[in-house]
């Protein structure tokens, strides 16, 4: 008999359909690796008798997990996790979310069956019968920051990012007769005085996003010595700098300085010599293990957008579709305080007003 994966639990008394929350809490053990990749899924009958449910909801739930990317049928074998299930938000980013939530909801006295379905609702009525995705403005200064910021975006809303370079945004703006196109404009702290100049008058809101180390590479950085010297590389300048601030706006004791360098060249060697972490993005993996080493710890982090940003955004385009044709309106269409206002309410950039612990220096 195949072991059962962990975590799995049926509330035949829950508003939401049994078949839903066996999807559901497959893919979140799929995404969390509680499923090794050798071994295949529990049979039908294996899980229908373990959930006391009937095994034609276990099938149909199956299919979902196979239209949706995360099993494969192997003929003759059984059901495995798929090479490359969808990739989504962090397991744990959704975790912290969903507890955050559940916490505030608690403190309100609604129950969890009132939150899910409350969350079904609004998200029928303000998103998910959108006819097609919201177009959405997305302003950086390189294509691998745009890149990065449009695919984080797409997994986590539905919105279709209209990618434009910084430098070539007043030519855009002139050549678009109509931008009221765009639901909102979306770029990052540095940039948002810039964007919120050349969109003036447009009734374009902007909402400027914040890209942070990931929760694990922050726990894992605790957990060093006092004292540790961390190193910040990735192929693109901006990335690595916006990575080595949110790592040092994190304020952690331990640390005793961040520092940053190309993923190349002698200043690459360099800050290998004088750092006892490197911290580095996928793409650069490759480069900065040829120059320094097996022996050098490294931890690969591609960063996350803050997701108070990201809700942010979300209620901008729920108030967008409300005020369409042939939907309710709001009262009133307001332009979000994005100005100088990071997603977690401190004022500046990046973080600035919060307590700097460690200085950031870049790299010779």
């Amino acid at each position: 008999m195949t072991t059962i994966p962990r975590g799995l639990r049926i509330d035949g008394h829950s508003p939401i359909p049994i078949r839903r929350q066996l999807t559901e809490q497959l893919k979140h053990v799929i995404e969390a690796g509680g499923v090794s990749r050798d071994q295949p899924l529990p049979s039908i009958r294996e899980l229908a008798g373990f959930l006391g449910i009937n095994p034609n909801t276990v099938a149909r739930a199956i299919e979902d997990l196979k239209q949706s990317g995360h099993v494969e049928v192997r003929r003759g074998t059984g059901v495995f996790v798929a090479p490359a299930p969808p990739a989504r938000p962090s397991v744990l980013l959704r975790e912290a979310f969903l507890k955050e939530t559940a916490i505030r909801a608690a403190a309100l006295g609604m129950t969890p069956d009132e939150v899910a379905v409350g969350v079904l609702s609004v998200a029928r009525v303000r998103l998910a019968d959108v006819g097609e995705v919201i177009e959405v403005l997305l302003v950086e200064c390189s294509p691998a920051e745009l890149d990065f910021f449009a695919r984080e975006l797409e997994a986590q809303l539905p919105v279709r990012p209209d990618k434009v370079l910084l430098g070539d945004l007043a030519a855009t703006i002139r050549r678009r007769a109509r931008t009221s196109r765009w639901a909102a404009a979306v770029t990052s702290f540095e940039h948002l005085p810039d964007v919120e100049r050349l969109l003036d008058g447009r009734d374009v809101p902007v909402i400027a996003l914040l890209a942070e180390a990931q929760l694990e590479t922050l726990h894992r950085l605790a957990q060093l010595p006092s004292g540790t010297r961390v190193g910040v590389v990735s192929t693109e300048s901006e990335t690595a700098h916006t990575l080595a601030h949110s790592i040092a706006n994190a304020a952690l004791p331990n640390l005793a300085r961040v520092d940053v360098s190309p993923a190349e060249g002698a200043a690459l060697g360099r800050l290998a010599r004088r750092v006892d972490v490197i911290v580095c993005s996928t793409s650069a993996v490759e480069r900065v293990r040829k120059v320094v080493g097996p022996a050098k710890p490294m931890i690969v982090d591609d960063r996350a957008l803050n997701q108070r940003a990201i809700q942010m955004l979300g209620a901008v385009l729920a108030q967008h579709e409300g005020d369409r044709p042939g939907t309710q309106s709001a009262p009133t269409r307001r332009r979000p305080d994005a100005r100088g206002v990071s997603p977690s309410g401190d004022r500046g950039r990046s973080g600035a007003g919060a307590p700097r612990a460690h200085a950031m220096k870049g790299a010779t």
